[in-house]
């Protein structure tokens, strides 16, 4: 009976950790090979991980529109007028816009807008609405109100006055993944 205890104490003892003889674990070839494995393996899932998401980042920017407004006095184009160009790489998706009168909110770019902003003038502009969920084509060019033919300050005055110095409009927009918020405006005259 000695004898078969003696076996079953040393095939317990081999699944132990062997001690060093300071009460420590003493590393033999098996750990440290798992150690490593699970070591390189979390390095692994952190350089997938950061690794999707730069490829996320790089799609983004890939489709990423960028709406710019200018003022056009008409010889390139033959119009006079508040133009906006999309110069970036995806559509733009209008969410909203905000028109502001002498400093006044008069609320969004549509026919209301338009009517008020027009109504003084002797001439009514040519005019294009950008409503909640519409989409600017990259490198599509709009007006947002113009009229046709070069500047002619005497005729065009006033209504050179009015998109440089009186109006601003605002357009709020984001690209195909949703979310941004980015914001057009006419620059600083």
């Amino acid at each position: 009976m000695g004898a078969l205890d003696s076996d079953a104490n040393d095939v317990r003892e081999e699944y132990l950790l062997p001690q060093d003889g300071r009460g420590g674990i003493q590393m033999n070839a098996d750990t440290i090979t798992a150690a490593s494995a699970t070591v390189i393996a979390l390095g692994s899932l952190w350089i997938s991980y950061t690794q999707a998401k730069s490829s996320e980042r790089h799609n983004r920017q890939s489709v990423r529109p960028m709406l710019v407004m200018r003022r056009v006095r008409g010889w390139e184009e033959r119009k006079v007028g508040l133009q906006v160009i999309n110069a970036g790489l995806g559509p733009a998706i209008v969410t909203h816009t905000v028109v502001r009168l002498d400093g006044e909110n008069i609320g969004v770019w549509d026919r209301h807008a338009h009517d008020r902003i027009s109504e003084p003038m002797p001439v009514r502009p040519s005019v294009y609405s950008l409503r909640s969920g519409a989409v600017v084509l990259v490198g599509q060019s709009i007006f947002l109100l113009h009229f046709n033919g070069e500047f002619n300050d005497r005729e065009h005055r006033d209504f050179w006055e009015l998109i440089t110095q009186r109006l601003v409009i605002e357009i709020y927009y984001e690209s195909l993944y949703g979310g941004e918020d980015f914001k057009a405006a006419p620059p600083q005259y």
